[in-house]
């Protein structure tokens, strides 16, 4: 069992809530637009951080993570990636490989907005958009997610609202 804590779309900004949600899990994921490295820094220092690069991330960050993050946990295929489109939607760049082999797991960031569902057309594959844990963009609220894997299976599932965003 692997205890997952998912992020995205900080721009900068990390909430000090963060630490505290993320306190008890073996593994942190950023879906993209970290802001800048400093970010990276203070999550390693919570859990070991798997990450990747989104629209706005400079070189720094795109030189330490990727574009795309495709491997396993416990039994779970996972795809990651920062503009990923929705369900029924994919963005062309991904849509093909997504389609002719999907993961069992597909994350994105990039819209702001959380989702969580099942794509009843890729074989169920579960898509998740934990949405923006930053303090940019016109979400009204911060989030991020946590949750389980164990044994090929997502469980345990929880979203976590950090507060109204307040742009600084």
């Amino acid at each position: 069992m692997i205890k997952i804590g998912l992020i995205s779309d900080t721009h900068s900004y990390l909430d000090p809530q963060v630490g505290e949600f993320f306190s008890d899990r073996d593994e942190i994921w950023h879906a993209g637009d970290f802001g800048n490295l400093e970010i990276a820094e203070e999550l390693e220092k919570i859990a070991p951080l798997i990450g990747v690069y989104g629209n706005i991330d400079g070189e720094d960050i795109r030189n330490k993570y990727p574009l795309h993050q495709r491997f396993d946990r416990e039994g779970v295929d996972i795809w990651m990636t920062h503009i990923g489109g929705i369900p029924g939607r994919y963005c062309i760049p991904i849509r093909e490989e997504i389609e002719n082999n999907p993961p069992q797991l597909f994350i994105c960031g990039h819209s702001h907005i959380l989702k969580v569902a099942r794509d009843q057309e890729l074989n169920k594959m579960l898509y998740i958009n934990p949405g923006a844990a930053g303090k940019q963009g016109f979400h009204v609220y911060r989030t991020i997610m946590r949750f389980t894997i164990d044994d090929g299976k997502v469980s345990n599932v929880e979203v976590i609202n950090l507060g109204i965003q307040t742009p600084s």
